[in-house]
């Protein structure tokens, strides 16, 4: 697709004349080079090793050249998003000696290594580039090849000298190569290429530690020469616009989700603790803002105009549903009319909003690693002269080019980590006088006439939406699993304000609500190490109990990523069903329903196998199939059975009760700590239907019995309800949050689901 343009981008290169042509008749075009760098938190505890080498490979390879290669240019600035989190692993690793799994081993003896370290090394040491960072160097090449050959992990296939090899050069590789100039140990030892020694690794980690230590005051120095500007996000990296109110997601899976998370106050937290410490660090506050994935909502832009921001930034997908103008582009990828998108913004609250080009930050990361890199970075190059060139019948003179984008994943796939790319780029924006690259707030100030933004979408960089972190089953169970333990957090900071581990606990709660741990939960992204995020979100979890002295919930040792007990589908309308108790499935075709697992319920003794559950404007329908077996076993038809289902609210303004129920084990699962203001009985005694009745929810943790004479139940193949809205006290503009709990004689057997509320949407 890019092949042509890339050829165009070298005539115009070779005529000259044709370039000063538009050179000289093109207004001048701003442009922010305006680069993200993020890392989650890797350690399970604070004097903890790293599970994962990310920040400590990506600190040596991208996150101080990316502001240094400006050295080498008269006029180009750039803008750069640091978030705490990754300054704080900075200063461990630097100053405190931190070390991650892989470090640990490098400066491990060989001696000492036991196979499964080994294992590990075989499995995690060739996390790297194949064709950039293994393939030019000729002993971990064969390294890689012969761990290639070898379908199961067999640590005695590799002599101790390859193990030494294999951690010296996967150190190495991660290098930038405009380090090998300032460091002639680190070029004396990428010489060697192999039968590295215990000494030589020793040297490699630290030279990563040094170059680490240096990168905070490398920053500052570059801050003050207004060759840099550095903004931030929120200290943890959470989705603002979900901590402010999760029903500004627009959530059509609502699956697991709480009705709300009463998370504001973190929201405002966050952001606030990390504009204190990026001041602190850098000894400049940050006067703007990159949102979480770009993820923005009026909510959020509030809350960054009362902090004192000046502006922030989002994707121009937003852009085009905040104005209702979509950006049109040809099948060569040039925008038909750039205008909207090169102007700054304001917004109704005074805050000043700026969005990106989305084009560009794809071809920079996927499409130009595939092509020479000065011929993609002229093909660059011309595409913004074409776009200037669009802006000659522009009634302003201003207009800003916004290219952002992730600042530390994309250049291990280019050639001497894009450093070719990147020098040519700038290089022909600097020789342009028609170009000039601007730090953001500088021309924020400048720029007197900003465009009015009445409105602005809720959404993230992708599909405008925030389907990425929520509204999909597991992810909502990540959100359900937090919002118990931090509702556990709340209670006990309101009895013990002044215990001495409260603002400890309070971060493990900030640091589960970051974003990575529900990008990776289930669909649609795969980190291949998914089951270690999910052991980082449970763990630090129950670090919150840890720092209270409180008992760890029996839940928070189950991956989110086997729960179960999930609907295999939610309502997808309305439905109005004959409430009969035939098994006639035509009328519930709309219903949500969920199947009973035989869990710790022998099948033999399971009453009800699937439950369906619908609704229309004033009533609530379920349907309760029956296990047929027990119904025709002389032994247990003459049983009685008990379901039990318990509702509330999604406004929970009504008096609240906690379930009755008995438990027969110490398991303290998330629904039980909750507390309803229905319960809604089910009797089958002998084979029949005895009673359906409702207990409601009094002061005092209390039930009374409520007459159930507006009720419709029938069973013959099935158990059919139908329960009046009215008679829960749920109105037409309430959410419903329920659940079903098998039991008998006052034992509870199981939770259906056991792990989350199920919810109704009523609009």
């Amino acid at each position: 697709m890019y092949l042509d343009l890339i050829f165009l981008g070298g005539i115009i290169d070779i005529h000259s004349g044709l370039r000063f042509f538009m050179m000289s008749h093109n207004k001048k075009l701003s442009i922010a080079f305006y680069w993200h760098m993020h890392q989650p938190v890797y350690q399970l505890s604070p004097d903890g090793d790293y599970l994962m080498a990310w920040v400590r490979l990506h600190a040596v390879k991208d996150y101080l050249d990316m502001i240094t290669i400006t050295d080498n240019f008269k006029n180009i600035k750039m803008n750069v998003n640091l978030v705490p989190v990754l300054l704080d692993a900075f200063i461990d690793y630097g100053e405190n000696g931190a070390h991650d799994l892989h470090s640990r081993l490098t400066v491990t003896p060989i001696e000492e290594l036991n196979d499964e370290d080994k294992e590990f090394i075989l499995n995690n040491f060739f996390d790297a580039n194949y064709k950039t960072m293994i393939y030019p160097y000729p002993e971990y090449n064969r390294l890689f090849q012969k761990r290639q050959t070898f379908r199961e992990v067999d640590p005695s296939q590799f002599t101790d000298q390859e193990y030494s090899d294999l951690m010296a050069l996967f150190n190495l590789v991660w290098f930038d190569s405009v380090y090998q100039k300032e460091y002639p140990a680190l070029r004396k030892l990428l010489k060697k290429g192999k039968n590295y020694t215990y000494d030589d690794r020793c040297v490699i980690i630290e030279l990563q530690r040094d170059i680490i230590r240096k990168i905070i005051p490398e920053y500052k120095k570059y801050i003050r020469k207004g060759k840099v500007e550095v903004t931030t996000s929120p200290y943890y990296h959470p989705i603002l616009p979900i901590l402010l109110d999760i029903n500004s997601a627009n959530i059509s899976n609502k699956e697991g989700l709480p009705s709300a998370l009463n998370m504001e106050k973190d929201a405002e937290m966050q952001m606030q603790d990390a504009l204190d410490r990026i001041e602190e660090l850098l000894g400049v506050r940050p006067r703007g803002v990159w949102p979480s994935e770009h993820c923005v909502s009026p909510q959020e832009l509030d809350l960054f105009k009362n902090l004192g921001l000046d502006w922030t930034i989002s994707d121009e997908g937003i852009l085009a549903e905040s104005i209702n103008f979509e950006f049109i582009r040809d099948f060569k990828g040039y925008m038909e009319d750039p205008y909207h998108l090169v102007k700054s913004y304001e917004y109704k609250n005074g805050l000043k909003v700026i969005f990106r080009n989305s084009m560009i930050p794809n071809l920079i990361g996927f499409e130009y690693p595939n092509f020479d890199a000065e011929l993609a970075a002229k093909d660059l190059y011309e595409r913004i002269k074409v776009m200037q060139s669009k802006l000659l019948s522009s009634p302003d003179e201003n207009h800003l080019l916004t290219i952002a984008m992730d600042g530390e994943n994309c250049w291990e796939n280019y050639p001497h980590d894009g450093s070719d790319f990147l020098n040519t780029l700038y290089k022909l924006i600097d020789e342009d006088d028609s170009l000039e690259t601007v730090l953001i707030s500088d021309y924020i100030d400048r720029e007197k006439h900003h465009k009015k933004l009445n409105k602005i979408k809720s959404g993230s960089w992708i599909n405008r939406n925030f389907k990425l972190w929520i509204d999909e089953p597991v992810k909502n169970l990540a959100w359900h699993y937090l919002k118990q333990v931090r509702d556990d957090f709340v209670e006990f900071e309101k009895k013990y304000p002044n215990n001495p581990y409260i603002e400890n606990a309070r971060k493990e709660i900030f640091i589960c609500e970051g974003s990575d741990w529900f990008w990776w939960y289930g669909e649609p992204n795969d980190s291949g190490r998914d089951n270690i995020f999910d052991y980082l979100f449970r763990e630090h979890l129950k670090n919150v109990y840890i720092y209270l002295g409180l008992d760890i919930p029996k839940y928070l040792d189950e991956p989110l990523l086997s729960a179960t007990n999930k609907p295999s589908r939610y309502p997808k309308g309305e439905i109005k069903p004959k409430i009969d108790g035939s098994d006639n499935e035509d009328s519930w075709l709309n219903a949500g329903c969920i199947d009973i697992p035989d869990g710790p319920v022998l099948k033999e003794n399971k009453f009800f196998s699937r439950i369906c559950f619908g609704y229309d404007k004033e009533n609530f329908y379920l349907r309760f199939y029956v296990n047929s077996y027990v119904l025709e076993n002389p032994v247990t038809k003459d049983r009685s059975y008990q379901m039990y289902i318990y509702t509330r609210n999604s406004s929970k303004r009504t008096s609240l009760s906690p379930i009755r129920l008995i438990n027969k084990t110490e398991d303290i699962l998330p629904v039980t700590k909750q507390k309803f203001h229905n319960e809604i009985q089910v009797t089958v005694r002998q084979g029949e239907l005895r009673y359906v009745r409702i207990i409601k929810s009094i002061p005092n943790n209390l039930w009374v019995l409520q007459s159930s004479k507006n009720l419709k139940y029938a069973f013959d193949k099935v158990i059919d309800l139908q329960i009046p809205f009215d008679s829960l006290d749920i109105n037409s503009q309430e959410n419903m949050e329920f659940v079903f709990v098998t039991a008998g004689f006052g034992l509870n057997d199981i939770f259906i689901p056991n792990e989350m509320l199920l919810n109704i949407k009523r609009d």
